[in-house]
Parts: structure tokens; sequence; C-alpha cells
């Protein structure tokens, strides 16, 4: 028999936990071209400036699903939304495990990114209806899963790619899918809207925010340009990774995913200590952190040490960022959560769109020292925001 949900009333453990290991799962389909791009390269007999393109559509549509699907969560019953998502999900997947040209894979991955957006909806469901003395467990709890599925991602495909090959990836994402939309029908209960209106208005309503609160512009922009940066050393360390002198497949890539557990791990302290040490200091302390990797990863660049080091500080210097400036939006509009934080994550994606994008171009050019720049450059905007805002 289904539960009924009640605002403050309590959520289930059943229910917390699907959410939890569905949002990793579902996330988990944005990252798993990355280990895999050099591979998809040679398949496909593609430049690299044209492979990269798949990571950077995939975020495309990742923003794009942020602006235009987590509205309608507010109009529309979420289970149907849901459901949606996951049909075009299995139909998108599918088809690059398929794919015969990249053009396919292309567009294929931009419905990925579109319809991977559902832990953006698990999380204020988690929120809402949590007692008030469980909502911060709970929503962590949901995070947590999130970030487990973005670590586990680069390494499980990493290592599928390398004994099986990268299309065989996508066969398997797809199959989890498919699971994961049978067990959240089963388990999520109905879920009435929240909104009276037309979608119009709506989404005029997120035009209306963004106008009204210059903060909210602030904390997006500059998270957004420092997810840039982080994603332009994701985007291109296969190729980096294939070069001299490490010659590494996939699966060592793929590995190199599990030093991001220190940006998972210093997300619960920042969350914590962000009211006693500033929004504005951990801004500071965090594009530190990403300037310091980027120099790191120049000029040690060619040592597994350097690497490694690198990863692990860009990382937490990302959580500084991220979680200081997304902690501090819903107390920017407590009658909006949703769609602030629809704003800031479409803000967020589009950044790391853009790194993305220029990082194709300037490994083509300049190959690593190239990569370098970009993601100094990203950094250094993201930095000159906090400067120049005084916030």
């Amino acid at each position: 028999m289904k539960q009924t949900l009640k605002e403050n009333g309590g959520l289930p453990a059943s229910i917390l936990w699907t959410l939890s290991i569905v949002a990793g799962i579902t996330v988990a389909n944005l990252y798993y071209n990355q280990p895999l791009l050099n591979m998809i390269r040679q398949d496909l007999h593609v430049s690299e400036v044209i492979t990269n393109l798949i990571a950077m559509v995939t975020q495309i549509g990742y923003a794009m699903g942020l602006l235009f699907v987590i509205p309608l969560g507010d109009m529309f019953q979420r289970k149907k939304i849901i459901i949606i998502n996951f049909s075009i999900l299995i139909i998108s997947l599918l088809s690059i495990a398929l794919a015969p040209s990249i053009h396919v894979v292309l567009t294929a991955s931009l419905f990925t990114g579109i319809c991977s957006v559902m832990p953006q909806i698990f999380i204020p469901i988690a929120a809402l209806y949590s007692k008030p003395e469980n909502k911060g467990r709970n929503v962590g709890l949901v995070v947590s899963g999130l970030l487990t599925g973005i670590l586990a991602s680069r390494v499980i495909s990493g290592i599928v790619g390398e004994i099986f090959g990268w299309r065989e990836m996508y066969f398997i994402a797809t199959g989890l899918m498919v699971v994961c939309a049978i067990v959240t029908t089963r388990v999520l209960p109905e879920i009435r809207p929240t909104f009276k209106g037309k979608y119009s208005e709506l989404m005029k309503s997120l035009l209306s925010l963004l106008k009204e609160y210059p903060l909210l512009r602030i904390y997006s922009l500059r998270a957004g340009f420092a997810f840039g940066s982080f994603l332009t050393l994701w985007s291109c360390l296969a190729f980096k990774m294939g070069q001299a002198p490490f010659f590494a497949g996939s699966d060592v890539v793929g590995m190199l995913g599990l030093c991001g557990i220190a940006g998972a791990l210093s997300a619960s302290f920042v969350g914590k200590y962000v009211k006693q040490v500033g929004v504005r200091r951990f801004n500071f302390i965090g594009s530190g952190l990403i300037l310091f990797s980027w120099l790191l990863l120049y000029f040690c660049g060619n040592s597994y040490v350097g690497i490694i080091s690198g990863i692990i500080i860009i990382d937490i210097g990302m959580q500084c960022i991220q979680l200081s400036n997304q902690s501090s939006i819903f107390g920017l509009c407590p009658t909006a959560p949703n769609r602030v934080n629809t704003l800031f994550m479409t803000t967020y994606f589009v950044g790391g769109s853009l790194g993305t994008f220029l990082t194709g171009f300037a490994w083509q050019a300049a190959e690593w020292t190239g990569v370098t720049g970009i993601g100094i450059l990203l950094a250094g905007i993201s930095l000159l925001i906090t400067i120049l805002s005084g916030k």
C-alpha cells in the first residue's frame, strides 16, 4: 500500500534510501564518458576537439534540464516527471551504446544530460517531508548518495571500459536505469503539485528572482566559473594520461576519480562551518586551492604524485566554493527554494560546459599547457567576482 507523505511529517526509511541510491546511480550518467573519451575517439575516428564535445553537450543538457524540467515539479506530479525522465534516459543511453557515429553520441548525450536531473527533484522531497529535526541529516544522506555516484561513476566506467569496452558501459547504464525506474515507481508515492498557474508564469518567476536578488547572481556566477575550472581538468585528463610518461588506460583514469573522496569528505566540514567562517572567506580559500592545484598540475603534471595531489586539492577547493554558495542561496528567498536552486544549478552547469568547451580547443592548440591556462583563467574569474563584489 502506498504511503502518503505530509510536509514535515517524516520520510520513511525505504523512500529515503531509494532517493539516495537512485540519485547516485542517475547522476553517474553524466560522468561515465570522462575516462572513456580517448577510447571513443579512437573507435569513432574523430579528433580530441570533437570527442571533447561529448562531455560538453552532456553538461549543457544537464543545465537545460535544471532550467526547464526541475520547475515542472511544482506544477505536475513529480512521479510522472520522474517516469518520463527514466524512459528518455533508457533510450538515450542505449542509443550511445549502439551509436554508429559521433553525431548520434552527441545527440544522445544531450538528452542524457537533460534527463539526469532527478537528484535535484529528490533533494527538495527529502527536505520538505522530513521531520524538522531530521531535515539536515536526510538531505545530507541524499547528497552523499549523489557524491558517491559521481565518484564511483568514473572508477566503474574506467574499469568496464578497459576490460569490456566503452559501449558495454552504456549497455550496463541502460540496464541500471530500467531497474531504477521500476524501483522508484513502486516506492515513491504521489506528491501533489504546489504551483497553480501556467508554465510561462513559472518561468517568468525565475527571471524575477534573478533580478530581485543580486547576491543570487554573484553566488551562482562565481560557483559556475569555478566549476568550469574543475571540469577543465576532467575533460582532458584521459588525453593527458594516455600520453607519455603514463600511457595509462581508462581504468587508471577512472581510479583517479577516487581521489575525489577528499572533496566528499570535506563537504560536511564546509557545510558545518559556513556561518562561522563566512561565505566570502570560503570562496577565497576555494579559489586559492584551485589555483594552487593548477600550478601543481602544470609543474608536476608528469608524475602520479603531482596528478593525484592536484586532483585532491582541486576537489577540496571546489567543495569550499560550491557548498558555501549553495547553502547561502536558500536564505535569500525562503518561499521559493526550488526555483532559487534551479537558477543556481543551471548557472553552475553552464559554467561547467564553458570550461569543457574551451578545454577542447586549448588541448588542440597547446595540449596540457593550454588546458592549465584555461583552468587558471576560469578560477581567476571566480576569484575576481569575489574581490569586486565584496560579498
